[in-house]
């Protein structure tokens, strides 16, 4: 993952001030953005409008023979 070089210090600062890992703080903060979109309403509103477009998607594959 590539961060602009202000956003990587910002996150080195945090794990250095909590005595922690790069890495471990922005595997957390991943974590927490997804369990957030999960909880989203508009976010479950995309995922739906995207598993419909794909599951059309499958069915004109798998029918085109």
């Amino acid at each position: 993952m590539r961060l602009d070089p202000e956003l990587a210090e910002r996150l080195r600062l945090v794990a250095e001030v909590e005595g922690r890992t790069v890495s471990d703080v922005a595997r957390e903060a991943v974590a927490a953005l997804v369990d957030q979109r999960r909880a989203d309403k508009r976010f479950q509103a995309l995922l739906e409008e995207n598993l419909a477009r794909h599951e059309a998607s499958l069915r004109m594959l798998r029918d085109s023979e």
